[in-house]
């Protein structure tokens, strides 16, 4: 097995998976923190800490450190998550040790300039407001809320304006020694890569994280209920949430499952009903997103206004009719789609480098492919209907509907799944 996993006392854990045919390296930290761990006072200082790790160290500057990747062909980038939040680099496999240089400086030791951090709140503004003009974003950021309300796993990962511009080095230092700890961080790689050459230069760069795990988050509550705002648009956006399941829950295959053969791809049942059959939408599709304690199910689509009620009608009838029919064949087309998707990703580094790390953070140990593909293959018609009928009884929907009219109708269609379920 190419896989190799070593835990170092600080708790740190270093991750890689030997790829030799490949002359790169795809390699990053991922640390367990992301907008779930903010304060109210916070909101959004994950996602802000990410892009100031990038404006300068006590030893290079933005541009240094800019220049010093693509000075040998390499890039550098970073992402926030709801409960995870990752910096990562690929370049050639002669260039590793300086990889993790670079994403140990960022995070060791961030400058945090006071002009950088004034110039970084007006580029965060810039993207909270480029996010309230492009509706089919802005309707998950209230299904979000509206599915979690007032709960940090319900807010935007960006923040609000008033949050952002309130943030200063001191809070920005605060929150990192509060939540970036060795127990909470992995550093994964994958590509032409040497496991102990990792582990050597992750234990010498990394070890000024210290102290005991970061405290967990509160508790996540799907609460339900529905939000609507009428705009000035061409089509009115519609997403409808139900509560799902965690990512250890032994169910959750067959969840996934059950949102692929709804609307995971041009053969799902909703795609040609409400598309190729009714000729309702342009876009419509299923998913399941998992968290540690809970999920959601989640089912997107952008139609007319004056077509709006009709479609939120038959994705009602769908979602309920899908629980108590899905066929052997529908099992077995969602099945090879979510198993190609899985391998299909191993020939990419940097999707096994990102695997890796997010099987050491929700399992604690990589999980074998074999093994992720037996889960998949012991999916049934039985148990596919199982999780679809416990995912309508589960809890009162959530919808987030924008546009110009047909809102309210819309929402309240998406009640008959609550009443169904009773």
């Amino acid at each position: 097995m190419s896989v190799e996993v070593t835990r170092l006392p600080s708790g740190l854990v270093v991750v890689t998976d030997a790829m030799p045919h490949l002359q790169t390296a795809s390699l990053g930290c991922w640390v367990s923190c992301g907008s779930r761990n903010e304060h109210p006072d916070e909101h959004g200082i994950s996602h802000f800490l990410e892009h100031m790790a990038f404006k300068g160290t006590a030893r290079r500057t933005a541009r240094q450190i800019a220049e010093e990747i693509e000075a040998v062909g390499g890039d550098l980038n970073a992402g926030t998550g709801v409960e995870t939040t990752a910096y990562y680099a690929r370049l050639l496999k002669a260039d590793i040790g300086l990889g993790l240089d670079v994403l140990s400086d960022i995070l060791t030791h961030p400058s945090f300039d006071p002009d950088e951090i004034a110039r970084e709140k007006n580029v965060i503004v810039q993207e909270i407001g480029a996010v309230d003009d492009t509706p089919d974003d802005l309707v998950f950021e209230h299904l979000q809320a509206t599915a979690f309300p007032g709960q940090p796993v319900g807010r935007s990962i960006l923040g609000t304006k008033a949050t952002v511009r309130s943030f200063d080095a001191k809070r920005l230092r605060a929150y990192l020694a509060r939540n970036y700890r060795a127990p909470g961080l992995v550093v994964a790689a994958a590509g032409a890569v040497c496991h102990d050459q990792v582990v050597a230069e992750a234990e010498q760069r990394f070890s000024g994280f210290v102290g005991p795990a970061a405290a967990q988050p509160e508790p996540a509550r799907f609460c339900g209920g529905a939000f609507t705002e009428q705009r000035d648009l061409e089509q009115v956006h519609i997403a409808l949430g139900l509560e799902g399941v965690a990512q250890c829950d032994p169910s959750i295959y067959s969840l996934q499952v059950f949102a692929n053969v709804l609307g995971g791809g041009m053969s799902s049942r909703l795609f040609q009903e409400v598309r190729e059959l009714r000729g309702l939408c342009y876009s419509i599709y299923a998913f399941h997103a998992a968290y540690a304690d809970t999920g959601m199910f989640g089912l997107y689509a952008g139609t007319d206004a004056i077509d709006a009620p009709e479609l939120m009608r038959v994705v009602v009838d769908e979602i309920g009719t899908a629980a108590d029919t899905i066929t052997e064949t529908e099992i077995a087309r969602a099945k090879a789609q979510m198993k190609a998707g899985l391998l299909m990703a191993l020939e990419s580094s940097g999707a096994r480098a990102e695997q890796l790390a997010r099987q050491i953070i929700v399992y604690g140990r990589p999980v074998p492919m074999d093994e992720i593909v037996a889960r998949v293959d012991a999916v049934t018609v039985e148990s596919a209907r199982a999780a679809g009928r416990a995912l309508i009884a589960r809890s009162r929907p959530a919808v987030a509907a924008l546009g110009p009219s047909g809102l309210d109708s819309a929402a309240a269609i998406a009640e008959r799944l609550t009443q169904k379920a009773a």
